[in-house]
């Protein structure tokens, strides 16, 4: 028979053990993200979410395809269910964001940012790639001629993601007079809006660096030409000069 001191003592010891197993014990996992309802659909990522360590980790990249581009996506479907979109039903993205000024006011707002925002990422992904190959003979030409060398382009596009004010994106961008340019565009606006073809994308939003570059823009963006995937640049920069 216990006293009540040691029924006490007792009933502590096994409160503090539970805590203690508590702490320790594994956190549930991240639940499966939900496919939006609608036309568009978040696409796989394409690799693993730690694929490109150490120049972005993998928190940064589940955070980011799982639950931002999820968000866009979201809020895409949503705006293409009002009754002002019934016109676009069974339109691309890129159809989408090339007739902008054909839409009312309202609904061009939200497919330049939810939309964007779902054109841009989808791109965006395929651009990464951790051993991807190097620009070919014909975008090294293109590219020498255009900004001198692979040095100036590359400091050319690092002073336009660094450069831009807020959040936004850097480019390298096929034009209408098929020669390259380096350009920036604010939040989720997007290039083929312009009449420009997307070789190469940064997204230079905060949540696509700070878990691990903190305010440090500059050293996320120094990473960036260790990531490439030329193979994916290649391909788009033929078929935009073909």
């Amino acid at each position: 028979m216990m006293n009540r001191r040691q029924a006490l003592a007792t009933t502590l010891l096994s409160g503090a053990a539970l805590s203690l197993i508590a702490q320790n014990r594994a956190p549930a996992a991240e639940p499966t993200p939900i496919a939006p309802t609608g036309p568009f659909s978040v696409p796989p990522l394409g690799y693993a979410y730690d694929a490109l360590e150490p120049f972005i980790d993998a928190e940064t990249m589940q955070l980011h395809h799982d639950k931002h581009h999820t968000a866009y996506v979201t809020k895409l479907n949503e705006a293409l269910a009002s009754a002002d979109a019934k016109s676009l039903a069974g339109k691309s993205i890129e159809e989408l964001l090339t007739s902008l000024p054909s839409m009312p006011e309202a609904l061009q707002k939200a497919i330049r940012n939810q939309g964007g925002g779902h054109y841009n990422h989808t791109l965006f992904w395929q651009m990464l790639k951790k051993t991807g190959g190097a620009p070919s003979e014909a975008l090294t030409t293109a590219i020498q001629a255009s900004f001198g060398s692979m040095e100036e382009f590359w400091k050319k596009f690092a002073e336009a993601a660094t450069k831009q004010f807020g959040s936004g994106w850097a480019w390298l961008v096929v034009g209408s007079d098929k020669k390259l340019a380096v350009v920036s565009t604010p939040n989720q606006n997007s290039p083929i809006s312009e009449g420009q073809t997307e070789l190469l994308g940064l997204d230079v939003w905060e949540h696509a660096y700070y878990l691990k570059y903190r305010n440090k823009r500059p050293d996320y963006i120094a990473a960036f030409p260790k990531i490439v995937n030329w193979d994916f640049v290649n391909s788009r920069f033929a078929k935009a000069t073909a």
